[in-house]
């Protein structure tokens, strides 16, 4: 326990959810700080810990209580928490991040119990260097802000949104072993238009309608200068943006800052390493496949780009590898010639008649892959499905929107309308299906796959930018480390008790990419391993 001040006095050492181990004290370490009789006297290990926890957890009767248990401990004992999230981390994610972070940012005014991380309002503007000079440490690694206009699928929750970069930072910690002490959750609260928040007397945000326009990107450009001035060596990481600040927010900083967008660059990544494994089963290679979006926001766009990327490494233009790249937007199929198209879409509007209906799309374009982006619960209908399996043999299925709700086909409807010939992946956990004796194990196209090993890399090369390069890097990490057993299963994503050890071999990647001075032992020495060497004395 060398990292605790003596100075602190017992209380402030049991309220601390760092230094706090709880009935693991040893009776040395409770003579020392003065914990004798402040605790029951029975000393436990951290299993002995993790056994009582588990015991409890599963007693819950559903998600929500489940994940306010877990915040609970993560508010008491981060040691113990992180243990048992790494320990347990096919079990524990669907309840800590997607879905149910979701659930827990709807009923965030309810569920609030302790403050972390740090809010800062439009009302802060022209004092937000000042604001955080407040947190409690200099020395952060990673932050991830969010404005909260678009968390999940579930659109504006305002404040609410806090929720996202508390969940995603512990997996940077849980996936990648960054230290949480050295972790930054931001919510810039910029008001709501939330009509039902607005009105809601639990909201803990600012009640006011959002700021647009000068004098929102006047807020945004001051806390990039303040944030960059206050944490020099820190990834900023923007999550949750809506569409219409996401991609400008990422072209506008992404070369002067260290900074990425999950959303965009981490979904792509992750996409575009599905793709990679799907071809382990297709025998397909990237200029043969044709990519069908529904949804072109920037997470498909981004998709796109990178997608692009990933082909013109393999001789094939930029320009011409975009060709091979559709998309469906709320107008319908997005083509030249279509009026108010948005700078992004551009690229990818080729020259062709306006579709508007999913299947007749499908029947005319002749997809490899159809990829849901568009937060539109169950927008892939049997038809379209059905017809995707006409046209191939192993029709790619990516539903990706979260939470569950929005996703745009369940694991059971893919499988039972493709027969089970298709390759399914989607962005929230689904369970295996049995079809005519077989089992059919779905995908789960998580971001955080991606960005806990990228953010890893950053944090070891000390490079002063984030790269599209870095996140090609991740997918085909990602993609190389399937196994036969995961590829027979259909698995197009390998299984997340491997992605310590996939987020570790992305970071050595990166870093190799920006610098040979750091080796993998180095940067996986340097692993918080969720539990101090000394934590069962």
């Amino acid at each position: 326990m060398n990292k605790i001040n003596k100075m602190m006095t017992a209380e402030q050492l049991l309220h601390d959810p760092l230094l706090n181990k709880g009935t693991a004290f040893s009776q040395k370490e409770r003579d020392l700080f003065g914990l004798n009789g402040l605790l029951p006297p029975r000393i436990l290990t951290i299993n002995e810990q993790k056994t009582r926890i588990l015991k409890n957890f599963n007693s819950k009767q559903n998600n929500i209580e489940k994940y306010i248990y877990l915040m609970g401990l993560h508010d008491r004992n981060e040691t113990l928490f992180y243990r048992i999230i790494i320990d347990k981390i096919e079990e524990m994610m669907p309840i800590i991040y997607t879905p149910t972070v979701g659930e827990a940012c709807e009923k965030f005014g309810y569920l609030y119990r302790r403050p972390r991380g740090l809010y800062i309002s439009f009302k802060d503007k022209g004092n937000i260097k000042s604001i955080l000079k407040n947190w409690q440490s200099n020395t952060v690694d990673i932050i991830v802000v969010t404005d909260g206009e678009r968390i999940l699928g579930l659109g504006d929750l305002g404040a609410n949104g806090m929720g996202i970069p508390i969940g995603k930072l512990s997996l940077y910690t849980s996936c990648a072993g960054i230290d949480p002490s050295k972790t930054l959750p931001i919510m810039l609260d910029l008001g709501t238009e939330n009509k039902d928040l607005l009105n809601n007397p639990n909201y803990l945000g600012v009640k006011h309608n959002r700021v647009r326009g000068n004098e929102y990107n006047e807020f945004i450009d001051e806390f990039m200068d303040a944030v960059s001035y206050i944490f020099p060596d820190s990834m900023i990481q923007f999550e949750d943006f809506a569409n219409r600040n996401a991609s400008r927010l990422l072209k506008k900083y992404q070369n002067n800052y260290r900074m990425m967008n999950d959303d965009i660059q981490g979904t792509a990544s992750m996409c575009v390493a599905g793709i990679l494994g799907s071809q382990k089963i297709t025998g397909r290679n990237l200029s043969e496949e044709k990519l069908l979006f529904y949804g072109a926001g920037a997470a498909g766009i981004g998709i796109g780009d990178l997608y692009a990327l990933a082909v013109s490494k393999t001789g094939i233009s930029v320009e011409n590898a975009r060709k091979q790249c559709w998309f469906i937007d709320s107008r319908g199929l997005v083509v030249n010639g279509r009026d108010n198209l948005s700078d992004d879409k551009k690229p990818f509007a080729h020259k062709f008649k306006q579709l508007n209906d999913l299947t007749e799309i499908i029947s005319e374009i002749k997809p490899t892959a159809l990829i849901g982006v568009s937060g539109q619960g169950q927008a892939f209908t049997e038809n379209a499905i059905r017809k995707m399996s006409e046209i191939n043999n192993r029709p790619v299925i990516f539903a990706l929107s979260n939470p569950t709700s929005k996703s745009e086909c369940s694991a059971e409807q893919a499988y039972n309308w493709a027969e089970g010939k298709c390759i399914f992946a989607s962005g929230s956990p689904f369970n295996p299906v049995h079809l005519d004796g077989k089992t059919h194990i779905p995908g789960q196209g998580n971001n955080a796959y991606v960005f806990p090993g990228v953010g890893l890399g950053v944090v070891a090369s000390k490079t002063k930018r984030v790269t599209d390069e870095m996140f090609l890097i991740a997918s085909n990490i990602i993609s190389n480390s399937l196994s036969k057993h995961d590829l027979e299963n259909g698995r197009v994503f390998p299984p997340l008790t491997k992605i310590r050890e996939l987020s570790l071999n992305i970071a050595t990647a990166i870093t190799k990419s920006v610098t040979d001075k750091i080796s993998k032992d180095s940067i996986e020495n340097k692993m918080y391993k969720a539990y101090y060497d000394n934590y069962d004395t």
